[in-house]
């Protein structure tokens, strides 16, 4: 008995049955990770229970690795779907508001105490603190302790359940997610063409301005019998061959730019090659090409970048991130210097610099101890996780500051998210399992229903809404309800169906504003009935 009290063997031990029973799949439903929760919670029933800090320390790198990963793509698709999220956000809260002032006035609920529900349902921390700070009363935490519990397993099982509800086959919704991701941008090709166009003959491809005219990027040229890569200064000939590299939509203007397309293959030249290098070398992090200058100094053309999985058309003014695969055509003696240059040094792929992880979580627990007041009535703060998740989303669009990159590798996120998440799930599960039979029979079957009420009504809305107006796939839609419902247990069930950043993304740009809506109504809520 007093090993399974250690802390850390309870850990571990709860962690690995979890794996264990989240592995059954009983007719293509299991429960994966979020087992571990359920273990946790038997555990805690009996006493056994992790260390808070561990909660902490998990929700922290969870949360931030969430935000560095969904960082880069969050602007493009708040700016996108950035109102039908927030007006998501905004319904959740305030239908669980409306079955909260319902809720008091039906079973005659004290005001603290049903504020406490509310939060809890919500799984919403920051919400507890206002709540407790504007009533004054220790109901608000028994109120809070009563419905925690039912918010994280509600939302995690509404979660798991949604796709086989739904009639959705995960492995071809992710599939068609996938696609959906890649046709905002268009796959690479090239193709050939003949200068026959007379506005172009004699002139150079900075002249015609090809590069910004067509959005393509001419890799070779062959001119009579020589073939080589161009410089900005060369001069297109009648009946010279190019080679264009772009999207579909940029190769037609290039035809009528310049002349019509053949099938003719032009050659590299002898002193010619194309290679792929890997962008490694922080301290080009955040330049653009145009800074790289990479055709100036190495008579170098970048036809395509990889990143993510996907082919990128490159333009002067697009910024290199770490990892990029850079396909480059250039003289043979430019390799060398090239590579040099971007790092290109594989294994550094795999290393992990833990200053900026480490640093980007400080940044982001200051950001969450500020707090705004209105008047000495009430303050807003982001608190432990919304600063995290703020300072992460900040500092990942940024990309670089002086020698610190703000970016890690995909298998450091990932293993560093799914650390973080087991410790989180395993302390908060425990910590909701030590009263939980006891507050059920001692605060009655009626207030616990009423929490559930408030953890599946709201979401359940959501749903309906979503199949009429707001037209979310269903990882946009779980991102959306989870953050809404500012539940991190939530998404980290997201999480285990796909291995798409858009229920990260969602869920960043829906939190912070669920959030502060329902601080907002928590000091309303309390305002109008005391």
């Amino acid at each position: 008995m007093e090993l399974i009290t250690n802390p850390v063997f309870a850990l571990f031990v709860i962690i690995s049955i979890g794996f264990i029973l989240g592995n059954i799949n009983i007719k293509g439903f299991s429960f994966d990770v979020s087992a571990v929760l359920f273990v946790a919670l038997a555990f805690g029933h009996f006493g056994i229970i992790v260390p808070q800090v561990i909660e902490r320390i998990g929700m922290v790198l969870f949360i931030f690795t969430v935000g560095i990963q969904a960082g880069p793509g969050f602007m493009s698709s708040f700016k996108k779907q950035g109102r039908k999220l927030a007006v998501m956000a905004t319904l959740i809260v305030l239908i669980g508001v409306l079955l909260a002032l319902a809720a008091m006035h039906i079973f005659k609920i004290d005001s603290a105490l049903m504020v406490g529900i509310l939060c809890g349902a919500l799984t919403s921390t920051p919400g507890l603190t206002v709540a407790i700070d504007a009533t004054s009363s220790p109901l608000a935490s028994i109120g809070y302790g009563i419905a925690y519990p039912v918010g994280v397993i509600g939302v995690i099982i509404f979660v798991r359940l949604l796709p086989r509800l739904l009639k959705i086959d995960l492995a071809k919704e992710n599939k068609r997610v996938e696609q959906a991701e890649r046709s905002a941008f268009p796959s690479i090709s090239y193709a050939h063409f003949v200068v026959e166009n007379e506005s172009v003959t004699g002139k150079s491809l900075n002249e015609i301005n090809l590069r910004s005219m067509t959005g393509a990027t001419v890799s070779r040229v062959q001119h009579n019998e020589s073939c080589f890569t161009p410089l900005y200064n060369t001069k297109l000939s009648k009946g010279d061959i190019i080679r264009a590299v772009g999207a579909e939509q940029a190769l037609t203007k290039v035809e009528v730019l310049v002349g019509p397309r053949v099938n003719k293959q032009v050659p590299l030249g002898k002193d010619y090659t194309v290679e792929q290098l890997l962008v490694t070398n922080k301290e080009l992090i955040g330049k653009t090409l145009d800074e790289l200058s990479l055709h100036h100094n190495f008579d170098a053309v970048v036809t395509r970048i990889r990143r993510s999985g996907i082919d990128i058309a490159p333009s002067p003014d697009l910024h290199v991130r770490f990892s990029d695969k850079l396909t480059v055509a250039c003289p043979k003696e430019s390799v060398s210097g090239l590579g040099s240059l971007l790092g290109n040094d594989e294994k550094l792929l795999s290393d992990t610099d833990f200053l900026p992880i480490a640093l980007g979580i400080v940044i982001g627990i200051l950001i969450g101890y500020v707090e705004l007041s209105f008047s000495g009535r009430f303050s807003l703060g982001l608190g432990l996780s919304g600063g995290v998740l703020i300072a992460a989303l900040v500092l990942s669009g940024i990309g670089r500051t002086g020698p610190i990159v703000w970016t890690m590798s995909g298998s450091a996120n990932q293993l560093l998210r799914q650390m973080g998440l087991l410790f989180f799930l395993a302390a908060v599960g425990t910590k909701a399992g030590e009263h939980l039979m006891e507050t059920i029979t001692e605060s009655g079957v009626t207030l616990l229903l009423i929490g559930l009420a408030i953890t599946i009504l709201p979401m359940a809305i959501a749903l309906v809404l979503n199949k009429f107006f707001f037209k979310f796939n269903l990882f946009e839609l779980l991102g959306a309800i989870t953050g809404g419902m500012t539940s991190t247990p939530g998404l980290a069930a997201c999480d285990t169906l796909t291995t798409s950043n858009t229920p990260g993304r969602a869920y960043a740009s829906v939190y912070p504003i669920a959030m502060v809506v329902l601080i907002i109504f928590v000091q309303i809520l309390v305002r109008i009935v005391s």
